[in-house]
């Protein structure tokens, strides 16, 4: 690509950016030029100062790093590092401190001298934080400053711990989290509670001065900030656009934390598309909706005042381009999930034989099913296909101690009820009660408090699947390890999820699998369960032939929703299938009115689905298609 076709691609962003095709490429990049950097100052007897982040963002940069040092002898003798930032208050041992957050993930496995290690102290009496700070900005100028300096991206566009509202020139200081911020580290905590409200960082000012900057971004989470970030107007609101203003920093990110920059997202208003059935459908949709106007309304002059004259001059007229994406969209809408019987196929999205399929909803979290496509999963029941639901884990970690009191005292009373004796159970309910008095943050529960929470969501996800139509013996608990194993082990192998998957498969033998693909779940399970499932099919398609006539189709909903130029199937809903599918979610009653581990949206799971399902109906309504109550919707997976 030539430079002035380059620049004219990036001509909305402020920065420079790189792309990378995925997250590991980009790591090992960014580790390779950290590892030139520290030999370039090895060989002129200098020290090399780096900035270093935490987060999972940098992992991968640091496991290389360990990598270079082990196999290819890259020494660290001469590194002097200063961390961006801390929680406070942190004790330096505290499973969620930075402290031992880098001990664990690089300076345990390097030579760095212990005495060159700097990170700011989560210890420190109150009074005695603002001549920390400033000894560690006086430190950091001492060494001559910062030579790289690492950093991710928060979802407030805080870098560091610099929230909104940070000033362009903030030094090191102690400062309030924002609400997001906390509810995104909440995990990590064991609840958003036991997030700490303050942390010490680095200010704007001090990054700034470091005399090369590398932010790094990972995965379509971050895509919406990067492009604020990247793109956006200079705001105290976003700080890192202030990045905007240093002449030393580089954008890193890979091709799902770019997605939503201009060039990728709608490059036809930067550059000349090769225009296939994707993009003019993305197009003619995005032209729709800057509009406001029904698709078949779109005329030539819409299209050549947004950036899409190349489209109407090479596809044109721009009308027959409207009815092809109209009609392409009217056949995304069916009321037969499961494919109609005895009618032409050719223009649904599924297959009209076999009549009655076999059909396996698998399902993360115990009330997936019915949260993300509980109209759909009812649909299928009732028009007489072999529906079986997989519960892929648990769900143990989101109940809440309250509630594992609350059944253990219903057994006790049970038990004493019938005269059957309740003394162990009651001194297991003792050793319960105090351990919960005692619990740490985000300590993990002993066995047989995990095993009361698994139950509670398993007695509600047999509810919920009842109320759907299915009978108890296609209803699978699977409570694949790894779920549990990652509590304690940071190695986790899935071959026995993948394993158990396979055996699933091959039992039930069935024409379509619902998958979740809403990878913004901010737990991560949904993309573990969704990989061992599409590993499980791999594996099987190499000796199975009921295989090739099995289709995946992947759901959303839980967190977001599909946008309307990516849905190949759409299942609409009448107000009483919505409100069936409310009531199975009121199944789950220990995830109802405040889950333990709620994301971004507050509200509850029956509303934010309800409000999802009917955005996704008026979306279609708006592009002049027929109007419904509400739209679940489905992307097919292609092996």
């Amino acid at each position: 690509m030539s430079r002035l076709n380059l620049l004219e691609e990036t001509r909305y962003e402020k920065l420079p950016v790189t792309v990378y095709s995925d997250e590991q490429t980009a790591s090992a990049d960014v580790a390779k030029r950290i590892a030139s950097l520290i030999i370039s100052k090895q060989e002129k007897g200098e020290q090399a100062v780096l900035g270093l982040a935490t987060g999972a963002t940098p992992v991968k940069v640091y496991k290389e790093l360990i990598r270079l040092h082990k196999e290819e002898g890259l020494s660290f003798a001469n590194v002097v590092t200063f961390n961006l930032d801390e929680y406070y208050p942190m004790k330096p041992d505290a499973d969620q401190s930075y402290v031992r957050f880098m001990n664990e993930n690089l300076f345990n496995h390097i030579d760095i001298a212990a005495e060159n290690i700097n990170i700011p102290n989560g210890e420190l009496a109150r009074e005695d934080i603002e001549d920390f700070c400033l000894k560690y900005e006086q430190k950091i100028s001492g060494f001559g400053g910062i030579d790289l300096q690492l950093l991710g991206i928060g979802r407030t566009g805080h870098i560091g711990f610099n929230e909104p509202g940070s000033a362009p020139n903030s030094g090191t200081r102690l400062v309030t989290l924002d609400d997001l911020t906390r509810r995104d580290a909440s995990r990590d905590f064991g609840g958003v509670a036991n997030v700490p409200t303050k942390a010490i960082t680095m200010g704007i000012g001090t990054i700034f001065k470091a005399k090369e900057i590398i932010l790094m971004a990972w995965n379509e989470k971050k895509a919406s900030i990067v492009k604020k970030a990247v793109e956006g107007e200079l705001s105290s609101d976003v700080p890192a656009t202030f990045l905007q203003l240093s002449p030393n920093v580089e954008f890193i990110l890979d091709t799902d934390a770019a997605v939503s920059l201009t060039r990728f997202d709608t490059p036809w208003l930067v550059k000349d598309c090769q225009w296939n059935d994707t993009t003019v459908t993305k197009a003619v949709i995005w032209l729709a909706k800057e509009l406001n106007k029904p698709i078949l309304k779109l005329t030539e002059d819409n299209y050549n005042n947004h950036g899409m004259a190349q489209l109407a001059t090479e596809r044109g007229p721009v009308y027959n381009i409207n009815i092809q994406i109209f009609n392409k969209l009217q056949h995304t809408i069916t009321g037969w999930p499961g494919g109609k019987p005895n009618a032409d196929d050719s223009q649904r999205p599924e297959r009209a034989e076999p009549a009655q399929k076999r059909v396996i909803i698998f399902s993360p979290h115990p009330d997936d099913d019915v949260i993300s496509m509980g109209g759909t999963f009812i649909r299928l029941a009732d028009q007489g296909h072999e529906v079986h639901v997989a519960y892929q884990t648990s769900g143990n970690t989101a109940v809440w101690d309250d509630d594992v009191l609350r059944f253990m005292e219903f057994n006790i009373d049970f038990a004493e009820s019938r005269s059957e004796g309740a003394s162990e159970l009651r001194a297991t309910y003792d050793e319960m009660r105090d351990f919960i008095s005692k619990k740490l943050p985000n300590q993990t529960d002993p066995e047989e408090i995990r095993t009361v929470k698994k139950l509670i969501r398993k007695g509600e996800a047999i509810a919920g699947a009842r109320f759907a139509g299915l009978s108890d013996d296609r209803i699978h608990f699977q409570d694949l390890p790894f779920y549990d194993r990652g509590k304690f082990q940071k190695n986790v192998s899935y071959e026995d999820d993948i394993v158990q998957t396979m055996e699933l498969l091959q039992q039930v033998k069935p024409h379509q699998i619902f998958a979740a693909g809403d990878f913004a779940d901010p737990h991560g399970t949904h993309k573990v369960c969704f990989n061992v499932i599409v590993e499980a099919m791999i594996r099987l398609r190499a000796t199975e032939s009921w295989t090739k006539d099995c289709w995946l189709w992947m759901y959303r909903g839980a967190w977001h929703e599909f946008e309307t130029h990516e849905i190949e199937m759409a299942v609409p809903l009448s107000p009483q299938e919505v409100e069936r599918k409310r009531l199975a979610i009121f199944k789950h009653q220990s995830q109802k009115d405040l889950p333990v581990f709620p994301g971004d949206d507050s509200r509850e799971f029956w509303v934010r689905a309800e409000a999802r399902t009917q955005e996704t109906a008026k979306a279609y309504d708006q592009l002049g298609l027929a109007e419904y109550e509400a739209m679940e919707a489905f992307v097919k997976w292609k092996f």
